[in-house]
């Protein structure tokens, strides 16, 4: 059997491998306590059964480790602490298969290491978490003194085993989130048929009568605008469904051509459009086409038959990114954190949706968008984040 003195605090009790693996079964199995509550009382028990200073569950992203829960005295291996992860030792236990042990780091070779100069840590044990394939971060116990003994295969096992648990908890929360988001999609969908493609509907089964008793051939004219607006919902409710919220692929894109392409389906003949840059974008160049598209019906419903259509580079030198203005009658401040809900739109004949779609394809780039005023006084929509080249 195999145990360890607590190198932290004497007074606690060690832990058998039997005890342990009981505990943690029991931690696990108990339904009624939330996913961080469980982690806490894992790390707590990792401490005490290897009996070291620190326990503590980290997120890795963009070379930076992210310390989400911790237990423990350590000033530096607290909840809410990060640090480059080529400072960490966690660099190295995402580099391999199997957990990762120090018993002495001073004499195996650590101590000219970045991570121990950073943290002083003698002793360490920790394993990756991975989600959907790909590493989320580690499990992790430490402590300031050496242990006595190496890491046991029992204690590695155990800390391997608590790891593989937060994964598939993680893993389980994700997916529930995205079940979750999908049911809250499918109910605005229905919400959006029964209700908004109703009226069309009902329209169109009024104009029919009146045709039918009156023979004027103007109420088979409104017939077809309802039936229009009927097609530019369901569009509309498609694209939404099936756009999703990924990138699969990015491309070069000259913009001049993109905007003319896109230019030729806005049905407004007195409006035009004009690019202030010549700009190569990267970016999906489908989703990229649907979101100019929108931004320019957008703007010739809002800003009438006649209205110019400006698209050019900020010129903010701290962050990359492009405009797409008119010279409209702007959207009020006091609107502009509803543009982007879903079914929110001022205009008679206007899904509702065209902006929602802007935002899901601008932010499955990767980039934001933010609304503000253009200088004669329409509407300006700033992209920021993108990758280009003027």
């Amino acid at each position: 059997m195999s145990t360890s003195e607590s190198n932290q605090d004497n007074n606690e009790e060690t832990v058998s491998d039997d005890e342990a693996l009981r505990r943690m079964y029991r931690v696990t199995s108990e339904y009624d306590k939330s996913f961080e509550n469980k982690v806490q009382e894992l790390l707590e028990l990792g401490r005490q059964y290897l009996g070291v200073q620190a326990g503590f569950l980290t997120e890795i992203s963009d070379g930076t480790q992210l310390i989400t829960e911790a237990s423990g005295d350590h000033e530096l291996l607290q909840s809410g602490e990060s640090c480059p992860l080529s400072k960490a030792y966690c660099r190295k236990t995402v580099e391999q298969e199997a957990a990762l042990t120090v018993q002495h780091a001073a004499v195996e070779g650590w101590e000219s290491d970045t991570a121990y100069e950073e943290f002083g840590l003698e002793s360490y044990i920790g394993a990756k978490v991975i989600v959907e394939g790909g590493v989320y971060g580690t499990f992790c116990f430490a402590g300031d003194e050496p242990r006595e003994e190496p890491f046991s295969n029992e204690e590695e096992t155990f800390v391997e085993l608590m790891a593989e648990w937060v994964s598939y908890e993680l893993f389980q929360k994700r997916a529930t989130e995205q079940i979750e988001q999908q049911r809250d999609q499918l109910e605005e969908f229905a919400s959006v048929v029964s209700h908004d493609l109703r009226n069309p509907l009902g329209i169109i089964q009024g104009y029919i009568d009146l045709a039918e008793q009156t023979g004027d051939p103007e109420h088979f004219d409104r017939c077809r605008n309802a039936l229009e607006r009927m097609d530019t919902l369901i569009g509309d409710l498609l694209t939404l469904a099936r756009g999703g919220q990924s990138i699969s692929k990015t491309e070069s894109i000259k913009l001049g051509e993109l905007i003319r392409d896109c230019w030729e389906v806005v049905p407004a003949e007195e409006a035009t459009a004009e690019l202030n840059d010549d700009i190569v974008l990267r970016g999906d160049l489908s989703r990229l086409q649907q979101l100019f598209e929108n931004l320019f019906r957008n703007a010739v419903e809002h800003g009438g038959g006649d209205v110019t259509i400006r698209v050019g580079a900020l010129e903010s030198e701290s962050d990359s990114g492009i405009y797409v203005e008119d010279n409209g009658a702007g959207i009020p401040e006091k609107e502009r954190d509803q543009i982007f809900t879903d079914g929110y739109s001022t205009g008679e004949n206007g899904s509702g949706f065209g902006l929602t779609i802007v935002q899901q394809i601008v932010e499955a780039h990767g980039w934001n968008i933010h609304v503000t005023d253009s200088e004669t006084g329409g509407a300006r929509f700033e992209i920021t984040g993108t990758e280009i080249i003027v």
